[in-house]
């Protein structure tokens, strides 16, 4: 029996006070619908439908290709969750199973979906409860005498003692395809908001002698619904622990778990060490013993065993070999592809630049477009020019160069293995092995020089 996801993601979530779609809002620096159809991919599917409305053109450009292939329904008139499955259901055959979930629940696990599932294809109603501490306003499970469940309320239609029932519904649920198409057939807007209730078809089932199952979650967090900022700062820190919970049973140790930002996927291996107020964007991985300083943030870079990144430095983009130093306040920037053993000081910033094993730059300079050999010595305040105002040029740098404090290098220039820039030069043209290349103005002392201020002061008379 051929699995169907349908995810609803219609709402408009005016208490987000947004112009961006409420699904749209990230949860650990991904987007929440995205969250729970990765989830749902875990399933393998033979297709998942997404219901739209509010904000579908936005929510359409942030579809990659991995998500081609998903089916977009448009939802015109937002009348209720049973609105949007049944017109969901257009597109799905008889012969399947037939799973609902929500863009807005973004800490669903696929263990507990898969729980779902196999109480449809068994031929019963699954539907994901959970025992919450502060129900507030969802919708209680009302369950019978053998405490089976009988029906679901909503909060506005409930009474006093069904409002005291902590057991929420999560609006999750999976029937065989051609059961929940014929409930939905039935199902009317005979409440207070007017609206075709997807929880009716609880109590249609039992009427039909169709087993309600309850799937009740070990966490509430897992349920979760985002409708407010408020929620998504909630959720925000839920995800976020739940991931520096799993690195550190891995053997990664944290000065401070709860400031940690993790805003894509982190791999760590072993005996890694991240303090605090640091923050991960995109895929980031890290081999066994780095050390991460404080403030630092890393985005889509690989760091080999051993790295150690100081105070306030930023990596994008980047690929650090074993054993490399970097910062404090160092930038390096998309491109840059550092060999065992370097090492990069404060105020370095690199860009698109490979440098060879033992290489370093210790401080206040700039490499962009350049190719370093090993063990060579970049000076403080030195600089490669890759910038002609129109297009960019490459600097080669052989091994074992040593280039001096304050030099400038216009690029395209190589300079040769062994050689040796002078501090202060301004090099235009090549340098060959073993040379060294002095590019400096010539030298004048001026005797008994004065300041235009001290020959000012000695014009003018004193009183």
């Amino acid at each position: 029996m051929n699995l169907h996801v349908i995810i609803l993601a219609a709402g408009k979530g005016s208490r987000m006070k947004s112009d961006t779609p409420k699904v749209l809002h990230t949860v650990a620096g991904v987007p929440m619908l995205h969250r729970v159809m990765s989830i749902s991919k875990r399933l393998a599917p033979e297709q998942m439908h997404l219901v739209l409305g509010h904000g579908i053109e936005a929510i359409q450009d942030t579809l990659a290709e991995q998500w081609s292939s998903t089916n977009i329904v448009r939802q015109a008139e937002q009348l209720g969750t049973g609105h949007a499955v049944n017109i969901a259901l257009e597109h799905v055959p008889n012969d399947g199973i037939s799973l609902v979930l929500y863009g807005d629940v973004p800490l669903i696990t696929a263990e507990t979906l898969e729980r779902c599932v196999a109480i449809a294809r068994a031929g019963e109603l699954g539907v994901v409860t959970a025992n919450m501490s502060d129900p507030a306003q969802l919708g209680r499970i009302l369950r019978n005498e053998t405490d089976s469940i009988e029906a679901i309320v909503e909060f506005k239609d409930a009474t006093l003692q069904q409002r005291a029932i902590h057991e929420i519904n999560s609006g999750i649920l999976a029937a065989p395809t051609h059961l929940l198409r014929g409930w939905l057939a039935q199902v009317q807007p005979n409440n207070q908001q007017g609206e075709y209730y997807l929880t009716d078809v609880v109590a249609l089932a039992v009427n039909d002698g169709v087993g309600a199952q309850g799937i009740l979650v070990t966490d509430e967090n897992e349920v979760i619904g985002v409708n407010d900022r408020l929620q998504l700062a909630q959720v925000e820190r839920i995800a976020q622990r739940q991931h520096t919970d799993e690195l550190m049973r891995q053997g990664v140790t944290f000065a401070d778990p709860g400031r940690v930002d993790i805003r894509g996927s982190l791999s760590c291996g072993a005996d890694c060490f991240i303090d605090v107020n640091t923050v991960f964007v995109g895929d980031v991985r890290l081999e066994p013993g780095v050390v991460i300083g404080p403030s630092v943030v890393v985005e889509s870079s690989h760091l080999g065993t051993g790295v150690q990144v100081k105070a306030n430095t930023v990596i994008e983009g980047a690929i650090i070999g074993a054993g490399c130093h970097l910062g404090p306040f160092a930038r390096i920037r998309p491109g840059s592809n550092f060999a065992p053993g370097v090492k990069i000081g404060n105020f370095v910033e690199t860009k698109k630049t490979s440098m060879g094993a033992g290489s370093k730059a210790s401080h206040l300079a700039y490499l962009g477009d350049a190719t370093i050999g090993a063990d060579v010595n970049f000076g403080a305040g030195s600089v490669t020019c890759n910038y002609d105002g129109v297009d960019k040029h490459a600097t080669i740098i052989g091994d074992g160069a040593f280039v001096g404090t304050n030099s400038t290098l216009v690029a395209p220039v190589t300079i040769g293995a062994e050689s040796f820039v002078a501090a202060g030069s301004t090099v235009t043209s090549n340098v060959e092995d073993q040379s060294l290349a002095v590019g400096r103005g010539k030298q004048r002392n001026i005797a008994k020089w004065l300041s235009p201020l001290k020959r000012k002061q000695k014009s003018t008379p004193e009183d």
